[in-house]
């Protein structure tokens, strides 16, 4: 039995072992047969590679679709990306994860606003088996099979919690913990998440989603670029552009920092006051998580406005895997318990 966490986000899809990680952009294209392979730099690895053939069709997904693909596939709109997007984002990392024969247990993860609408279709979409052929750099072919034999679909900002409550193995990390009244604000790609774990309990009351996610700041970005440079850039090919502070089109260089740092302090604003005015009545909060992608690079505009102990974010962790890895912790605890009590029973 392989334990696997997977989150499909707007703007990364996330899954892991455990172990193993893999991380890439939310977008897939029709894949073409190349016309020359050859390269002088070293190929990336097989896990960069997503290229695969499902029920006959060949897709391109992540960095692969970007470069290569005529027609790409990204959204922002909540139906049409579980609809149409999530088996082939999910299925691209499950084929590197598990092996050919492996029975999978998958804990995914929905928006909390999403969750009740759009769980059910997500198992369905996800359990079942599912035949596939890989490609690699060379063209070279392998019939695999991923056999998704359970999937657990939790509210997304719950894995992060797990994530600091649980050890690798499922096993509760700091006692001290279970009895805490714990806040998280996830900020993604499309949404921020807002959640209350309080004594290991998910509240309701004080959980919702907004649309503030990471892609307003993009979206402010993207606009200033386009009065500037007369291009209108794709939101998800800025991901490296913000994090590098500039970026380059046709031979001239545009300095994103200002712009950048503005769009992300009105972002912060907005998440702050959304949190501050949800958890108004939540005095007795113990502690507040941000967490995310988006998190880690608004926490330092945040942090200063939320009212309540807020957990410094670590510095040198890629932030987006915090709720895949929770929910690898919690799928052991609660696959590996269930078996180990039919074993004893």
């Amino acid at each position: 039995m392989e334990v696997i966490g997977l989150d499909i986000g707007f703007g990364y899809t996330k899954a892991t072992d455990g172990r193993r990680s893999i991380v890439f952009k939310s977008v897939y294209g029709e894949a073409a047969e190349p016309q020359y392979r050859e390269s002088l730099l070293e190929e990336p690895d097989d896990d960069a590679h997503l290229h695969l053939e499902i029920g006959g069709k060949g897709y391109y997904v992540g960095e692969l679709a970007e470069r290569h693909s005529v027609v790409r596939n990204f959204t922002l709109d909540p139906s049409q990306f579980v609809a149409d997007f999530t088996k082939v984002l999910a299925l691209a990392p499950l084929a590197r994860l598990a092996g050919r024969q492996d029975a999978v247990k998958l804990v995914a993860g929905l928006p909390i606003s999403h969750y009740r609408k759009h769980k059910d279709d997500l198992v369905r979409i996800l359990q079942a088996q599912h035949p596939m052929v890989l490609i690699d750099h060379d063209g070279k072919r392998a019939d695999t099979v991923v056999r998704v034999t359970e999937v657990k679909v939790v509210p997304q900002p719950i894995g992060s919690v797990y994530n600091v409550m649980l050890s690798d193995l499922g096993e509760v990390r700091d006692p001290g913990l279970l009895t805490e009244k714990i806040a998280v604000i996830d900020v993604g790609f499309r949404t921020t998440d807002y959640t209350i774990y309080d004594r290991t309990r998910y509240i309701e009351r004080g959980s919702r989603t907004t649309d503030s996610g990471i892609s307003r700041a993009y979206g402010i970005i993207a606009s200033k670029l386009s009065e500037t440079s007369g291009v209108s850039v794709e939101l998800y090919r800025l991901h490296e552009a913000v994090d590098r502070g500039s970026i380059k089109i046709h031979g001239k260089r545009y300095d994103l920092k200002s712009v950048r740092d503005r769009a992300y302090q009105q972002l912060a604003t907005q998440i702050a006051t959304d949190a501050n005015r949800l958890w108004a009545s939540d005095w007795d909060i113990d502690r507040i998580l941000v967490t995310g992608g988006g998190g880690s690079v608004i926490a330092p505009f945040l942090d200063a406005q939320l009212k309540g102990e807020v957990v410094p974010v670590e510095t040198g962790k890629d932030h987006r895997l915090n709720n895949v890895l929770g929910y690898v912790k919690f799928g052991r605890r609660l696959w590996t318990r269930a078996s180990d009590k039919a074993a004893g029973g």
